[in-house]
């Protein structure tokens, strides 16, 4: 569990207000890591089912799994953003925060009343980030776009299988969570500028541009052979050896990036040979001879086991790593030691496990985390707290469906 010290420490954003209105991935993980880093996060759901992936199970109680991993550390709001009433409270939390964070389609935010001109000519200090699938200017226009659809369009796809195969999709929701990476330097940038200016920016990113940053040399290879990269599994598409490679029992990830870690996985084969052969001595022959290579690599491999070869490799001192499953990365000794996973309890959810931010100042991680919040918990609290609002003035609205107070824990 976190130490006291650290539990005292509110983060490098502390005072910093985000008011999100952003849901399913791009945005909330996002906000999420802005929570992280010490930001009060409000979030404003829909008043008759909230952010959607509240409906998306398996459920622990009433809370689905994908809203508990992208939404602790935040304070649910409910609002009807159809009504006067609920745009008027929406601006009037706007004018209070310093960032605005959403992910809807190009105009829906100016359509309700709610876009950057409005809400910065009330607030000048406002950093207004909008993340959508393609932007305002792409031909793909208003074309929903959700994480599947942005890896498509970036070509990830395309190179991600076996050689032969079907093309795949990533196992995690790369091109949600560019949009969301890319966003938060974006934020940070304009934080920082804003100290300087006093003024805010329009932030505005899009997971297919970010997914296509993210591509690294696979595009450069394109720019310089004029070819478009092969699927090579979990091989590298320009150096050997590299990848996931059989033993006896199953398999063990070899990352050979510089020679010297070549030179070292050749001895640890009992292959010292392989160093001065002129097939194999450099990385162009290497990868020009993968064909000849990698069967006399498998063919030594599946001699012995993988606990074998992994306590080989360490030894030779060659990059090395059994394949995981989620359950075993997640209950990895790294993963105690680093107390990645927390577990914070809610008044009617009861205790549940999450996984905390990465990021260290000094040593000390993310203060505690708070479990996410039933939708409207935390609505008549924030409007007592931000504008006073009695009991008569949170019934009528109530009453009105302008806001949705939630249930009490």
């Amino acid at each position: 569990m976190t130490d006291q010290k650290n539990a005292a420490y509110q983060g490098p954003l502390a005072g910093i207000k985000v008011l999100d209105f952003s849901r399913i991935l791009s945005g909330p993980y996002a906000s999420m890591v802005l929570a992280d880093l010490g930001a009060e996060i409000i979030k404003v759901e829909p008043i008759e089912k909230g952010d959607e992936t509240r409906n998306f199970p398996p459920f622990h109680g009433p809370l689905s799994h994908y809203y508990i991993a992208l939404n602790r550390c935040k304070q649910s709001i409910a609002l009807n953003l159809k009504s006067p009433e609920g745009i008027q409270i929406a601006k009037d939390l706007a004018r209070q925060s310093d960032i605005v964070l959403e992910n809807f389609r190009p105009g829906v935010m100016d359509r309700l009343g709610l876009g950057y001109d409005v809400l910065r000519a009330e607030n000048e200090r406002l950093i207004y980030c909008s993340i959508t699938g393609f932007g305002r200017n792409s031909p793909h226009g208003d074309k929903p776009a959700f994480d599947i659809v942005a890896q498509a369009l970036s070509g990830v796809m395309s190179v991600n299988c076996e050689p032969g195969q079907a093309p795949n999709k990533l196992g995690i929701p790369m091109g949600d969570m560019a949009g969301s990476i890319f966003s938060l330097f974006g934020l940070l940038a304009a934080l920082h500028e804003r100290n300087v200016t006093g003024r805010g920016r329009h932030v505005e990113i899009a997971m297919l541009d970010s997914l296509i940053a993210l591509q690294g040399y696979l595009s450069q290879i394109y720019f310089v052979t004029g070819e478009s990269p092969k699927p090579v599994g979990t091989q590298h598409p320009s150096i050997v050896p590299y990848g996931s490679f059989p033993t006896s029992d199953g398999h063990v990830i070899v990352a050979c990036l510089t020679e010297r870690f070549w030179h070292n996985f050749a001895r640890c084969l009992g292959r010292e040979d392989l160093i001065e052969d002129p097939r194999f001595a450099l990385y162009e022959a290497r990868l020009d001879n993968r064909d000849e290579l990698e069967p006399i690599i498998h063919d030594r491999m599946t001699q012995d086991s993988t606990a074998y070869w992994l306590d080989r490799l360490t030894e030779f001192d060659v990059p090395n790593a059994p394949i995981l499953s989620i359950a075993d990365a997640l209950e990895q000794e790294h993963v105690a030691a680093h107390g990645l996973v927390e577990t914070v309890s809610h008044p009617s959810v009861g205790e549940m496990k999450v996984v905390r931010g990465p990021i260290l100042f000094d040593g000390q991680g993310p203060k505690p985390s708070s479990a996410p919040s039933l939708l409207g918990e935390d609505t008549a609290r924030v409007l007592r707290d931000r504008f006073g609002y009695d009991d008569v003035k949170l019934a009528a609205l109530s009453e009105d469906e302008v806001i949705l107070m939630g249930e009490k824990p």
